[in-house]
């Protein structure tokens, strides 16, 4: 979602500030702004679109200063504008905002029976108004912040800068992400480590309700209690949050090629030192475990909807899979006995961190599944499994979801040997095929010119069916996404047995269907569906292996080959596929593959 950098300095902050933003472009973003003090006087700039246009605006309008505040929008309350962009401006102070103040309306209440008027439709200028309000009743700049924050409810990431305060800047978290970053007489805020990478690879992470005084010399931070709070400081691998296309046209381009690479180091690193058993960090006793709750959202929740087909045919353990914005709305039952597992690439996500602090204290383990060590999710849970894959900055989940799957998958071989469902010798046998899976996905996408020939036939048209039965029914669902997210076009997914409850009526000469089919004990079944939509006019896309294709040969529109494989393995393998055909429709019609419209990369408020 929205980014957020602050800069105490020696040089001047507006390209400092406009380069970190750039390094924040991945969450996504509508409109872009900075706030710096100069001598004494707090000025803006803010501009529409990308932040070229903030960029151009710099050149003839620059903003001198060596402290300041930067954001990238995305819309919540109030249209994109540059009057609802950030950073919002009260009198003498100016605030960014990620997040969502759930009780802004009450607030803006109280200040316009105080006089006070509003020039925006965002939450986020109430913030900077009641932080003027306090002002104005005599508080230094530190205890206004304070008193506003105090009266904030929802999830927020703030920074605040105060006219005539060439060295200070407040920050607070709750509920949104926020580090400090620190340099040698300079200190600097961000949304995450990647914008303050390149000044600085000493970061300290603000946790849940802190509140932090910044100088250039100094950091204090007190608790959600107000108590004073040593947070470590961290130092990060600058490799890690390096953000580079690497010769490719799109990043997303770019992460879908990583992925044997990624795979096969996450691979590594789960593995025994022979190799033929799973470790993890630390013990998990699945044989104590009655009931696995699994909870995500979008992508990553398809990866848990994969892993339920894992856990229960090899480690024969119930599971219950759950779209993290619905759970703790439900207030399930969380008896004895159950582990609760949370998937999310950034370990930001707001419902599932939401998710898992309601299950604290009721599961018997929570475990994470994450891309970034030390996000919330990670810090919050009993135990946290890195996916390992790196930086990922395009907004569709490509190397991630894939690195995901091969964790679940360990994880799930890990519960198998302990409660005696498979044989060493099974377990062997499978981690020996995930050592050969980056090679074969090597060889998928081999196919990206046949992959790319298809996809011109389908930018064409405007509504995509998608099919797979059993362990393919998630990888559908994942298509389809994928498809939808940024291409635009309507894509829905379904299991193959459910064509004939409905989708079925849909089918004519212009629908394309993508039917994921490797040939396993399910293809026969599959198969069939697949006559039934060429029986009624309906264009097959079939992504198969050599045998399935050569036992359907002359059936489908366009078929697409893979690599054979242990079934068991068939959605990581078959996910590049899907991957490619987004990305090569969506090259198809020109649309804006790594950043498409409306979507945010890392989802912080509910």
């Amino acid at each position: 979602m929205c980014g957020i950098v602050g800069v105490l300095g020696d040089h001047e902050a507006a390209p400092i500030l406009v380069d970190a933003l750039k390094r924040l472009e991945y969450r996504g973003y509508d409109s872009a702004g900075i706030a710096t003090v100069n001598e004494g006087q707090l000025d803006r700039r803010r501009a529409v679109g990308k932040l070229v246009n903030l960029s151009d605006l710099l050149v003839h309008e620059p903003l001198l200063g060596k402290a300041g505040i930067g954001h990238t929008r995305w819309a919540t309350h109030g249209a994109p504008s540059v009057i609802n962009a950030h950073p919002h401006k009260a009198g003498p102070v100016a605030v960014v905002h990620n997040g969502i103040i759930e009780n802004f309306r009450e607030l803006r209440a109280e200040l316009a029976g105080q006089g006070i008027d509003f020039a925006t439709e965002t939450d986020t200028e109430t913030v900077a108004l009641m932080a003027q309000y306090y002002l104005e009743q005599g508080n230094s700049p530190v205890e206004a912040a304070r008193k506003t924050v105090a009266r904030l409810d929802g999830a927020f990431a703030l920074a605040f800068l105060f006219e005539g305060e060439n060295d200070l800047l407040i920050a607070a978290r709750k509920g949104s992400p926020l580090a400090v970053g620190h340099g040698e007489g300079e200190m600097f805020v961000g949304s995450d480590a990647i914008a303050l990478a390149p000044m600085t690879d000493k970061i300290t992470y603000l946790d849940e309700g802190d509140f932090a005084v910044i100088t250039r010399e100094s950091l204090e931070i007190r608790d959600a209690n107000g108590e004073l709070a040593n947070r470590e400081m961290r130092t990060i691998h600058l490799d890690d949050a390096r953000i580079d296309k690497g010769g490719h046209k799109h990043f997303m381009a770019k992460e879908i090629a990583e992925q044997p690479l990624v795979i096969g180091e996450a691979v590594r690193h789960y593995l025994s030192a022979d190799g033929n058993s799973v470790e993890l960090p630390e013990d998990i006793d699945f044989t104590s475990i009655n009931r696995l709750t699994m909870v995500a959202c979008g992508t990553a929740f398809y990866a848990c909807l994969t892993a339920k087909y894992w856990f229960e045919q090899l480690a024969q353990m119930p599971v219950e899979v759950d779209i993290a914005s619905e759970f703790r709305y439900r207030e399930p039952p969380v008896p004895g006995g159950t582990m609760a597992l949370f998937v999310s690439q950034s370990g930001e996500t707001a419902d599932t961190l939401a998710a898992l602090r309601y299950c604290d204290g009721k599961a018997d383990k929570i475990v994470s599944v994450v891309n970034v060590a030390e996000s919330s999710i990670a810090r919050e849970s009993d135990l946290a499994l890195p996916i390992l894959a790196g930086v990922e900055v395009g907004v569709a989940s490509t190397k991630a979801f894939t690195c995901q799957l091969t964790v679940l998958l360990m994880l799930a071989l890990k519960a198998a040997e302990q409660r005696g469902t498979l044989s060493a010798e099974d377990i062997a046998d499978k981690l020996s095929a995930l050592r050969g899976l980056p090679a074969a996905l090597n060889t998928a996408l081999e196919q990206d010119g046949v992959i790319a020939a298809a996809a011109q036939k389908l930018a064409e048209t405007s509504d995509v069916l998608f099919l797979g039965r059993g362990l393919m029914y998630p990888l559908a669902l994942e298509g389809a996404l994928k498809l939808k997210e940024i291409s635009y076009i309507h894509a829905e997914a379904y299991a193959s047995g459910e064509l004939k409850h409905g989708p079925i009526a849909l089918i004519d000469k212009t629908m394309p269907v993508v039917v994921m089919a490797p040939y396993d004990a399910l293809f026969d079944k599959t198969r069939s569906n697949m006559q039934e939509v060429l029986a009624r006019g309906g264009k097959v896309v079939l992504i198969t292996d050599r045998k399935g294709a050569d036992d359907t040969s002359g059936d489908s529109w366009r078929t697409i080959v893979m690599p054979e494989i242990d079934p068991i393995l068939t959605p990581i393998l078959y996910a590049v596929p899907a991957q490619l055909l987004a990305y090569h429709t969506a090259e198809a019609k020109g649309t804006d593959v790594d950043q498409p419209r409306n979507l945010a990369k890392s989802v912080t408020v509910e």
